[in-house]
């Protein structure tokens, strides 16, 4: 008998080094702490801490450390993209938008995707003991129709949802249709139990 596996689904894992997430965590803090506009929208749609998604987009020139992440990125999202065996011709993915996330105990992201890019990721800045891993939805959920659910024990690659537990530095790539969540930030309460990312798409 012959069990071929067909159409895999790809996420990319690497560290990045830990005197950039030093940096980075003091950058995100500062961020928090002065970007009046993104702490606004934020609070406005009920997003449990705080994220630039919205107030900041250009990082890479407005902060150095981001430049630097920039630079290491665009090599990991290369890499990738060659694992993805892209035919990309002469043209290579480009950075098209960057943003900081300070997640606070209780704090969540719903279920999404990336609409209009091509490879999103994120890096792992501070994660507390009890922060919310990354869930990737098993992206053929809408076509499963009539068949079982996955068996408790089954291995990685066939349950219909799988959590990634990251560590400070961790890198994570994927393509950008992907369907993913937060799950409950249950850190401590304070800054000791803040959840700290930062999250990019390239198109």
């Amino acid at each position: 008998m012959t069990v071929r596996q067909l159409f895999p689904t790809l996420l990319y894992e690497e560290a990045i080094p830990p005197a950039l997430v030093a940096e980075l965590d003091h950058s995100v803090r500062a961020l928090a702490e002065d970007d009046t506009a993104g702490r606004r929208w934020s609070r406005e749609h009920g997003y449990r801490g705080y994220t630039s998604y919205a107030s900041l987009d250009d990082l890479p020139r407005r902060d150095p450390v981001f430049d630097d992440l920039r630079r290491l990125l665009d090599r990991h999202v290369a890499r990738f993209a060659e694992a993805c065996a892209f035919d990309l011709g002469r043209r290579r993915l480009k950075l098209d938008s960057l943003w900081v996330n300070l997640l606070k105990s209780g704090g969540h992201h719903s279920a999404h995707l990336h609409p209009h890019s091509v490879v999103s990721g994120t890096v792992y800045v501070a994660v507390p003991p009890g922060a919310g891993g990354l869930k990737l939805e098993d992206p053929r959920l809408p076509m499963l129709m009539a068949a079982p659910p996955r068996r408790s024990d089954a291995p990685e690659g066939l349950r219909t949802f799988e959590t990634v537990q990251p560590a400070p530095g961790t890198l994570l790539l994927w393509e950008s249709w992907l369907r993913h969540e937060v799950t409950p930030n249950a850190g401590a309460k304070g800054p000791a139990g803040e959840r700290i990312s930062v999250s990019f798409n390239y198109a």
